[in-house]
């Protein structure tokens, strides 16, 4: 065994060296190398925590915008109110306290939505058609002077009170029908919609055509 080793020597020494070369390998830069991956998980994990969601806030609805209505006739307290966009003409009388004993609202019609600017008018019992359609025509907000006249005629979807009766055959009464139309059902498209309006047949409208416009 001694003459082995004496012959062996020098390789036994370097592979001893070899050995305790990876064991400290192992030992000290292997544990190192491990703490720094952790050390790098643990700073790529914190980065990812810090960055803005990506998730979409959810959206927040906007109310409907108020609107200013003016509430007159039979109600218990006539006057301006801010209501809802939404909100219909019922909550509008009801705004105003309710109907009066000798109010007639069978021709109001309650669902219809409120508008910025809308005048409300409640009849009272025993109004005749002619005195009612005077308190509409009042209560209807006017166009400035001359809006309604375009090219020489008279535009029946900007047109005054005033300026519809300069027409032919238009009186108050059937001056306040049209702007009544027009409210609840929009502009009119052509000049024979005016035809569509109580009170104006063939008749009146041949009169009218060549003197109104609609643009």
């Amino acid at each position: 065994m001694q003459p082995f080793l004496e012959k062996y020597k020098k390789q036994i020494a370097l592979l001893g060296g070899v050995v305790a070369a990876i064991l400290i390998y192992l030992l000290v830069f292997d544990d190192s190398s491990n703490r720094a991956t952790i050390e790098t998980i643990d700073q790529i994990t914190l980065a990812a925590s810090d960055e803005p969601s990506t998730i979409p806030e959810t959206e927040i609805e906007t109310e409907s915008k108020p609107i200013v209505v003016d509430v007159k006739g039979a109600v218990i307290y006539p006057g301006v109110y801010t209501l809802s966009g939404e909100q219909r003409i019922v909550d509008a009388v009801e705004a105003a306290g309710g109907y009066t004993d000798d109010a007639n609202p069978v021709l109001i019609n309650h669902a219809q939505k409120l508008h910025d600017e809308m005048v409300i008018y409640i009849p009272k019992i025993g109004e005749e058609p002619e005195e009612l359609m005077e308190q509409m025509i009042q209560a209807s907000p006017a166009t400035g002077s001359g809006s309604g006249s375009s090219n020489g005629k008279i535009n029946i979807n900007k047109a005054s009170e005033g300026e519809l009766t300069q027409l032919p055959g238009i009186g108050p009464a059937k001056a306040a029908a049209i702007i009544q139309h027009r409210s609840e059902q929009g502009n009119f498209q052509i000049i024979e919609d005016l035809k569509n309006v109580t009170g104006i047949g063939d008749k009146t409208f041949e009169q009218l055509k060549d003197l109104i416009d609609v643009k």
